[in-house]
């Protein structure tokens, strides 16, 4: 018995497919020209509200975050041989937070603890688009559209940049922390949604896979300062419009790609590149936070944030059948990620909240969708069933853990930026299916509530190549307002 992908279902090829339509798209964003605000006559009135929050820090769980196993805890059975995968809703108890009445689970102990800081969404839903993949999933999640597009959706940070611009001119706007987009398996499909889109390359992120290593991304070759880092500057500026990819730019991306190269070059020659220095900390503190990457991103994150970044994400990083793609061995997996979570989340909050900068700073904790032990999708659905094995009951450790990946209720923490402290928003059902019954949060909502904190109207919009393309799809999210302080 096992609960992981079987390699003869049709997967690999709507991958394959799917993989296509991003090249494609990705070629497409290259072609585009510049992108035009929609006027009032095209779109309405587009009126901003006043922001809440300065910056964004989304904490992504990449891979599948169990809700049942994190915030949202239910029925619990310890392991034993012979337990009815039908009674697996829970594999960890339910322990107390800093909340009245409120539960998460075990292994959680430190953000429990910070809890009366934060409103816990329990009542977050996804579509099953079709097929349930992690590449879609985190497309969709990050852009708000569904692939394949015809043009290239930017990613949620790269539209905070492009509208609110940057806090400090020298830092970039939109940093991305823990993921690497080489050498790992989809690593085209994530590279999909990690860009600016039709935006160009200025709005795009810096990407930093390694957290202890940020700091030699933006210093010069050793030895190459002074007059030489300026002449190597100029050079390399002539070799891109020479390049012979140049004829498949047009010049609106292309000058994109050079301004992205001015400010690179700005960040280089600045004082404000030791906020990329983790080894800056001290010691004590590095300590709190080193569980391992994702622990050392967090710490990187509120460096940059400090430092007047707009929107950095840190993940767990996706990898499959790594970190929360818990397909096999779903409690030790679980088990193993909260360790890896906990204390880094819990002191984020408290350093952020120290330096009086929670207020003004949404910190969002969030996974592409949640999982089960038994349902692929949610009932009624017509997705492709990735788990091909049916179990009956729990015969070895590797069997106890929630395994199948789940739309019909996902968790979402958010911490600052003007949200309630110490609220409960929705509910999903106490027993199977676990479908959202109270106040669902599509990704729509979702997105229009986060732009609605970082003072952005979910109905912002730009003309690309003859084609209206909103913030939130179709122009269609709205905020919850019953989130808001």
């Amino acid at each position: 018995m096992n609960f992981e992908y079987d390699p003869k279902t049709p997967e690999p090829i709507v991958r394959r497919d799917f993989l296509k339509q991003l090249s494609a798209a990705g070629a497409a964003a290259l072609m585009a020209g510049e992108p035009r605000s929609l006027s009032a006559n095209e779109v309405g009135q587009v009126e901003h509200p006043e922001a809440t929050a300065d910056s964004c820090i989304l904490l992504w769980m990449a891979g599948g975050m169990a809700a049942p196993d994190t915030f949202d805890p239910k029925r619990y059975f310890p392991f034993k041989k012979g337990l009815k995968v039908a009674d697996m809703l829970s594999t960890f108890p339910a322990i107390p937070t800093a909340v009245d009445g409120l539960e998460i689970c075990a292994g959680l102990e430190g953000i429990a603890s910070v809890m009366d800081r934060a409103t816990l969404i329990r009542s977050a839903v996804q579509p099953d688009l079709g097929s349930i993949l992690h590449s879609r999933h985190q497309y969709h999640w990050h852009t708000g559209y569904v692939p394949p597009q015809t043009v290239a959706a930017p990613h949620l940070g790269a539209w905070m940049s492009k509208v609110l611009g940057p806090r400090n001119s020298v830092m970039p706007a939109f940093i991305n922390i823990g993921q690497r987009l080489e050498g790992v398996g989809e690593s085209e499909e994530l590279k999909a949604f990690t860009t600016a889109g039709f935006f160009g390359s200025e709005y795009g992120p810096l990407n930093l896979p390694y957290p202890e290593e940020a700091a030699k991304s933006v210093r010069p070759p050793e030895g190459m300062t002074g007059k030489r880092f300026v002449n190597r500057n100029n050079l390399y500026r002539q070799l891109i419009d020479r390049t012979p990819q140049r004829e498949l730019m047009s010049d609106y991306q292309q000058e994109s790609m050079l301004r992205s190269m001015d400010n690179a070059y700005r960040l280089l020659s600045s004082e404000e590149r030791d906020a990329f220095d983790i080894a800056l900390e001290p010691e004590a503190v590095r300590q709190r936070y080193d569980t391992g990457r994702f622990g050392r991103g967090c710490l990187l994150a509120r460096r940059l944030v400090e430092s007047g970044a707009r929107f950095v994400e840190a993940t767990t990083e996706y990898v499959p059948f790594l970190h929360w793609d818990t397909h096999a061995d779903g409690h030790t997996t679980a088990d193993r990620m909260h360790k890896e979570i906990d204390a880094p989340i819990t002191q984020l909050i408290l350093d952020l909240e120290e330096r009086g900068l929670l207020d003004r700073t949404l910190v969002v904790i969030a996974s592409e969708f949640s999982r089960d032990a038994l349902i692929e999708g949610q009932p009624g659905s017509n997705a492709a069933d990735q788990a091909r094995e049916k179990v009956d009951e729990v015969a070895e450790m590797k069997h106890y853990g929630l395994h199948r990946h789940f739309t019909g209720g996902t968790s979402v923490v958010m911490f600052g930026g003007g949200m309630k402290r110490g609220h409960v928003y929705g509910k999903t059902a106490d027993e199977r299916p676990l479908l959202a019954v109270e106040n669902p949060v599509s990704i729509e909502d979702l997105h229009a509530t986060i732009m609605t904190a970082m003072g952005i109207s979910p109905k912002t919009g730009f003309d690309i190549e003859g084609r209206p393309f909103y913030v939130t799809k179709d122009a269609k999210g709205e905020a919850v307002k019953d989130l808001f302080a």
